[in-house]
């Protein structure tokens, strides 16, 4: 093999290994091994010069000098976004955006990640430039220190890429490394930087790429922008994006309504802090990129898009204590214990830290003063350390190993991020908390028993499942604390009410992991009674609308083990509503079974939502936007055009209102 090939080889192999260690976290060969073919490839661009590619994986190490940073104007406008803070905003938001398209809107969410906002531009599909936002119009050529972001694709893969084209993103540094840039500076007897954003920021006007080289910096892209790109929707240009090699976040989603974008924003609300990076919100865009020009500017920010806000207060306090709970599925929670401090207008002792691998990456220690969030959660999170004030004798955390209850050793799944401990019929707060959550509102919500009483009647070994309660007589708690002959009274009627309370909720109050409130009304709705559920394999729940690989795996288990098989045959015996009822059945039927609709315009003998429950109804699948899956379009009156051409190009059948009706023999 001639030098010429073998550096073409080398280059290729270093860029792949590069892409499978920092875009997909998944190397497939040791740092050794890598840092080998590096210094290889370095020896034979030293011996021949002329073979250099300008964007070999050995310009990721820096060396450039840049004394001063051009500014470069920006061939499209750089916008910021416009800000929400709550739920009317985003209506609002809508309501707009309604107007003009005439049509229902998908929207893609994004979550924002708090860095420092670059654009990156391609050539023939090799990287050539770099540019900071600076005033959104023009900003700062930083190549140089870009180059060195091992996460940047210096080649794209894959082919057809437009000749030229930018990407946006964000120049984030996680909080892991983050962590350890701060505890190496310390060391060193250097002061530590304040936060990972400022310090990514700054990272890109260093002088001295090579300096830049040795930050663990990540760059996250979300938008491609130029002429002729050959994308029709924001969604399509993420997953291009991907191919291409550039590192798109998973946690961007197509949704097809305000609902669910606000689902969206709700869940990364509570579980932004698992993410290895910070974020401060959740950037929703309209999906159609000729919807977007259709809407355009205001002079500040595009219409089309807009960036809702996670509410947050911080404040700085010292953790005294790492203790650790156990929840009812025996989830382990590691919990610091502050100095109190007031947030968000209450005095704060306690905080989440979410897990171990939480503790590992923003480096947490017993002693340090930490920053504690209370945002949209109500339990106060831990979101870094001030490393300025960490004394020298800190020593690292190390997580239990066992349960802090029952002594049972933790186990922890491939692939989960929380320890468990096993001991599921035992261990007191996993039996506590499981009849907490059956008697809670949203599942058997049994008037008179509150989650202090579940404790005291575990406690005193009256009870030891929610099948107890149903076996409770007045005359054995009259005896307990606080327990007056009015309070016995009412638990015991309320145990007895409960029994009228509708299956969907009784399967929710068991407490299968995985099976939330949503799930389990699916779950309820498909199978009808507990027996056929309980009798269900694998292959046959995940042929279930929305029930994945885990939700399955999980029923299974839980209704494969016996003392579980045994609580769910007491509470037959008991009375408990383990079936839809016959009133609820009434109606339904399977004509529609496997059929997806989509319903536009406007309908003269029923409503669009009585049009939605009688597919439900009658076993159908409603969807708000058409695709190749779309089985009919159910059409009314000054429905959009453009939904009907999409109709039309897919060969979806179309059905008047009095079709539909018919279908389902609808008087």
């Amino acid at each position: 093999m001639n030098p010429q090939e073998k550096i073409q080889q080398l280059t290729e192999e270093l860029r792949k290994h590069n892409y499978n260690y920092y875009v997909l976290d998944n190397p497939k060969i040791s740092d050794y091994e890598f840092d080998m073919k590096l210094k290889e490839l370095q020896k034979l661009e030293e011996k021949y010069p002329k073979l250099q590619d300008e964007n070999s994986p050995t310009k990721r190490v820096g060396g450039a000098i840049t004394k001063n940073f051009p500014t470069v104007k920006h061939e499209h406008r750089m916008y910021s976004l416009s800000n929400s803070y709550s739920e009317e905003d985003l209506l609002d938001w809508e309501k707009r955006i309604l107007k003009v398209a005439e049509q229902e809107v998908e929207y893609v969410c994004e979550l924002k990640y708090d860095g420092a906002s670059i654009s990156l531009t391609y050539q023939n599909g090799k990287f050539s430039q770099a540019v900071t936002r600076g005033d959104g119009i023009q900003g700062d050529e930083v190549t140089a220190n870009v180059k060195t972001i091992k996460s940047v694709p210096l080649q794209l893969k894959g082919e057809n890429h437009p000749e030229t084209f930018h990407i946006r993103g964000e120049i984030v540094l996680p909080y892991e490394g983050f962590a350890k840039l701060n505890a190496e500076r310390i060391e060193n007897g250097e002061e530590p930087y304040a936060n990972p954003r400022n310090t990514a920021s700054g990272s890109l006007k260093l002088q001295d790429s090579s300096t830049t080289a040795k930050r663990p910096l990540d760059c996250l892209l979300y938008s491609i922008v130029g002429e002729k790109v050959g994308l029709a929707t924001q969604f399509e240009s993420l997953e291009k994006a991907r191919k291409w090699g550039f590192k798109v976040p998973p946690e961007s989603k197509l949704v097809h309504n305000m609902n669910e974008v606000l689902a969206f924003i709700e869940y990364w609300n509570k579980h932004r802090h698992d993410l290895p990076y910070e974020t401060d919100g959740v950037v929703v865009k309209v999906n159609n990129l000729q919807l977007q020009e259709e809407l355009g500017f205001t002079a500040k920010s595009p219409r089309w898009a807009m960036a809702y806000k996670f509410k947050a207060e911080e404040a700085s306090t010292v953790l005294k204590q790492i203790t650790y709970q156990v929840g009812r599925t025996g989830a382990i929670t590691p919990v610091a214990n502050l100095e109190a401090v007031q947030l968000a207008g209450t005095s704060v002792k306690r905080a989440s830290l979410h897990n171990a691998d939480q503790i590992e990456k923003l480096d947490i220690r017993e002693g340090d003063t930490v920053y504690v969030e209370k945002g949209g959660e109500i339990i106060p999170k831990i979101t870094g350390v001030d490393f300025t004030k960490r004394t020298p004798d800190s020593k690292p955390t190390t997580y239990i190993k066992n349960c802090p209850e029952c002594g049972s050793e933790l186990i922890r799944n491939e692939g989960e991020a929380l320890h468990y401990c096993p001991n599921t019929n035992a261990c007191k707060p996993q039996i506590i908390g499981r009849i907490q959550h059956y008697i809670s509102r949203k599942a058997l919500d049994i008037e008179g028993l509150g989650s202090e009483t579940v404790a005291l009647l575990v406690n005193e070994q009256l009870i030891n499942s929610y099948a107890d309660l149903y076996e409770l007589k007045k005359e054995a708690i009259l005896p307990l604390e606080r327990m007056a002959e009015k309070s016995a009274e009412n638990l015991i009627n309320g145990i007895e009410a409960s029994k009228k309370v509708p299956f969907e909720r009784v399967l929710f109050g068991l407490g299968i992991r995985y099976v939330g409130e949503t799930v389990a009304k699916k779950l309820a709705k498909h199978y009808k009674k507990i027996n056929a559920l309980a009798e269900a394999s694998f292959e046959d729940l995940i042929q279930v609308d929305e029930i994945g690989d885990r939700i399955a795996e999980s029923v299974v288990a839980f209704f494969e083990d016996e003392k579980n098989r045994t609580i769910i045959q007491r509470l037959q015996d008991y009375g408990l509503q383990l079936q839809i009822s016959e009133e609820e059945l009434a109606g339904q039927t399977n004509v529609l079974e496997g059929k997806t609709f989509v319903i536009s315009g406007v309908f003269e003998k029923v409503s669009r939502s009585e049009l939605k429950k009688l597919i439900e109804k009658n076993g159908g699948k409603n969807t708000s936007s058409i695709s190749k899956k779309t089985d009919y379009l159910v059409t009314g009156e000054n429905m959009g055009p453009a939904k009907l051409k999409k109709a039309e190009d897919l060969e979806v059948s179309l059905l008047s209102e009095n079709e539909f009706l018919e279908m389902v023999n609808f008087k």
